[in-house]
């Protein structure tokens, strides 16, 4: 009798230190779950769009809240996301504000869209994560140290580098092989970038001239188009930036009204009626990011993510507004197409 009780007092301390190793053992595994529980934050800054209801706003968000749910965040869960949008694009002003908004919430990290965007966090913050899209020369612009390692706060995702205005040029060559001059749209206040994209496209092709085609609002935009329409053998290239995103439909009519052809390759100008398209593949500019803002919010650093391009382009041709033009596609180009719009 007094071994059974002797063994079972022996039983119970060590069932009791068990349970005290288990409880230690435990504890901060509990805590780590929690922990990963806990509800994170980030801000998007939307630059190349006013607001959410923006045709560009939307063709970033939707795929964006997709690829954020397929990595595992659902939004009001376990993290919540404060979205604000470029605005004046004359003077970026309400962009500068909404990177201010941003920035007093403190988030875990901002995921920005678009050159102006990027620039106006960073220039509020040195320390919160930036993970950027759609932009150009980052190190150029001092976002960061070297595309391999960025060496700061930001990272993130090119669109293409300086030549890809040459491939344009081609691209409208091909398509018209009396071509005799291209003129370059774009807003000089919201395309800081052109200078470099306008080297290229006179580079790529000195049988071409390369006129620059200067607005900052519609109606300048008519009056260029109206007056450049009337030169025999041209075509235009539309440089995708903060304004031609935000007047994409206005700037595919008036060449449509004016019987202009044009590479646009503004977001969305593809599936909007523009004749010719060449630019990246955006699901894949979306989601790429979203791995970097999935990997720093579980601890990784923007100084260790290596600035990246897209891995695919896709040329899309529209047929329909090639006839409204009178305009016979080379066979050759056709083939190469990713995409034809009949």
């Amino acid at each position: 009798m007094g071994t059974a009780k002797s063994l079972g007092k022996s039983l119970g301390r060590r069932e009791f230190v068990a349970g005290v190793g288990s409880t230690v053992v435990i504890w901060p595994r509990i805590a780590a779950a929690q922990q990963t529980q806990q509800t994170r934050r980030i801000g998007v800054l939307v630059g190349l769009a006013p607001s959410e209801d923006a045709p560009s706003a939307l063709a970033l968000i939707k795929p964006f809240r997709e690829a954020m749910r397929s990595a595992g965040w659902i939004e009001g869960g376990n993290i919540e996301i404060d979205y604000r949008f470029g605005g004046s694009l004359a003077d970026l002003s309400k962009t500068k504000a909404s990177a201010a908004e941003l920035i007093a919430l403190k988030p875990d990290v901002i995921y920005s869209q678009g050159l102006p965007a990027t620039l106006a966090v960073r220039q509020l913050t040195a320390t919160i994560p930036i993970v950027f899209t759609q932009l150009i020369d980052p190190v150029g612009f001092g976002l960061a140290e070297g595309l391999a390692h960025p060496g700061g706060n930001v990272t993130g995702f090119v669109v293409w580098d300086f030549a890809i205005a040459g491939k344009w040029v081609q691209l409208l060559h091909e398509l018209m092989p009396d071509l005799a001059e291209v003129g370059v749209l774009f807003n000089p206040d919201t395309t800081p970038y052109a200078p470099g994209l306008i080297l290229a496209a006179k580079e790529a092709d000195r049988n071409v001239q390369i006129v620059e085609c200067r607005t900052h609002n519609d109606s300048e935009t008519e009056a260029v188009l109206r007056a450049f329409a009337r030169e025999p053998r041209c075509a235009l290239l539309v440089i995708p930036e903060p304004f031609t995103n935000g007047h994409r439909d206005h700037i595919i009519k008036s060449c449509a009204r004016f019987g202009l052809p044009a590479i646009n390759s503004v977001i969305g100008a593809k599936d909007n009626g523009a004749l010719m398209s060449y630019s990246f593949v955006l699901d894949e500019l979306v989601r790429g990011p979203v791995d970097y803002v999935d990997r720093i919010l579980r601890g990784a650093l923007p100084r260790d993510l290596p600035i990246q391009a897209p891995r695919r382009y896709e040329l899309v041709i529209n047929l329909k507004t090639a006839k409204a033009l009178n305009l016979q596609v080379p066979s050759g180009l056709l083939v190469r197409a990713d995409k034809v719009v009949e």
